[in-house]
């Protein structure tokens, strides 16, 4: 007599969806994308020993994985574009090139809005924008570099932006958190003034000129507290001194407001874990035409901008004015191509030439314990310019702080006015580049 067949069920983690709605922010860059622009930014990691390739690889692909909202491609739909999950071979670790943050056209790479480099003891991963911020990004490069560091035998502890690879991710590291908060009942208009815009030679096709400033936490921390500031404030009020001595230069016939657009971690102020985008832009700036300022007045108008903008109240109606024409059901409907054609034209007339400069601070990195001993620091690169100019980066990991410029023309002359006034205050600077001239900016 035959045993009756036993009925069981599998428990099945959740399913992930078929595809990502493109976050609020995400939706506006693979709209400014053109031939010789991407909105491409560059996380590096510099270890103690040299990178083994292959290891790489396979951490790359053992922990990629686990990080569904980056291992996509990104289609096109008639009103909106989304992210599909992407499960072709790589993406493959390649060596490093000279002139990184390059185009990264969607139908390239197997798909994949994401590369992986290596030269000597670096790490470099570049991620498209439409994927997530700075921040869910590093998270990405932590994770797999932990993971490259177990593959060599290395015990390394699961804790903060290092994640567990066998985890499921959690709802919230995939979510949409701009829209969770968009409920601020005023919608604040958005400033829209013409900043000064940097005269320079055009760099050819494809070239990025870089200038990194490796320097100590303690003594930019020493300086920043005789001015009153902290070390952001007192950057930001370097670099408008440095932009303002570029304009006195130009001898321009029209001065203009000198402007920094800087982007705000909204995780630090919103309960978030999205590993997604979750930034806004403030603008810290100073107006020539009011007067001439010294160095102490400019820092004193960026430490009370930044302390009467930086704080919830502020940065929710920002994103609720953000969040408004996505929800406007005339424009939902509106075909993508329309909608391209008209965030272009706002973005190139308006929105660009809204700053003269861009600058983040991801702040102190911390990391596990167990993984410090292996990590020498951390650059951070913006990418390629939209228009011809210079952006800037800092990013700061125990003593060693890095300020990373990248920059679409030949001419340094910001550079080497920002870092000459940080030699001046008393602040030793050791300096890097891609380029010959770079290597000039504090003669």
């Amino acid at each position: 007599m035959k045993k009756p067949i036993q009925k069981f069920t599998l428990k099945r983690k959740a399913e992930r969806p078929s595809w990502y709605k493109l976050d609020l922010s995400a939706i506006v860059y693979p709209t400014l994308q053109r031939k010789d622009f991407s909105s491409v930014y560059r996380l590096s990691i510099l270890l103690k020993e040299e990178i083994k390739p292959d290891i790489l690889q396979t951490a790359i692909d053992r922990g990629l994985p686990r990080f569904p909202t980056y291992k996509v491609s990104i289609k096109r739909g008639l009103f909106w574009r989304y992210l599909e999950p992407n499960n072709t071979s790589g993406p493959f670790v390649q060596k490093d090139i000279r002139n990184f943050c390059m185009p990264m056209p969607f139908r390239s790479n197997h798909g994949y809005l994401i590369r992986f480099y290596y030269y000597q003891n670096r790490i470099s991963m570049e991620a498209h924008h439409c994927l997530g911020d700075g921040s869910g990004g590093m998270c990405v490069m932590l994770t797999i570099v932990a993971e490259y560091l177990r593959l060599l035998g290395h015990t390394i502890q699961n804790e903060g932006m290092v994640l567990d690879i066998h985890q499921t991710p959690d709802k919230g590291e995939l979510e949409d958190s701009y829209m969770r908060y968009a409920n601020s009942k005023v919608k604040p208009p958005r400033p829209q003034e013409k900043a000064y815009r940097v005269r320079g030679t055009k760099e050819p096709f494809y070239t990025l000129n870089v200038i990194d400033g490796i320097m100590s936490v303690q003594e930019v921390m020493a300086v920043a507290k005789k001015h009153h500031a902290t070390i952001t404030e007192y950057l930001n009020a370097v670099l408008l001194y440095a932009l303002l001595q570029k304009q006195e230069d130009d001898k321009v016939f029209t001065l203009r407001p000198v402007k920094l657009a800087m982007p705000i971690n909204l995780r630090r102020f919103f309960p978030s874990i999205s590993l997604r985008n979750f930034i806004t832009m403030i603008y810290p700036s100073i107006d020539p035409r009011l007067g001439d300022y010294s160095f102490d007045e400019i820092i004193a108008q960026v430490h009370h901008y930044m302390r009467y903008y930086i704080n919830d109240k502020f940065l929710r109606g920002d994103i609720t004015t953000n969040a408004a024409t996505q929800r406007h059901p005339i424009i939902r409907v509106i075909p993508l191509f329309i909608k391209d054609f008209t965030v272009r034209q706002f973005y190139t007339k308006v929105q660009d030439r809204n700053s003269s400069a861009g600058l983040t601070n991801m702040g102190a990195l911390k990391l596990p314990e167990s993984m410090r001993p292996f990590v020498e620091r951390f650059d951070i690169y913006m990418g390629q310019p939209f228009s011809p100019r210079t952006n800037c980066a800092i990013i700061s990991f125990e003593d060693t702080l890095t300020i990373n410029f990248a920059s679409s023309i030949v001419e340094n002359d910001v550079e080497r006015y920002f870092f000459r006034k940080l030699v001046q205050d008393g602040i030793h600077v050791k300096i890097e580049s891609n380029r010959d001239n770079g290597l000039e900016v504090l003669l």
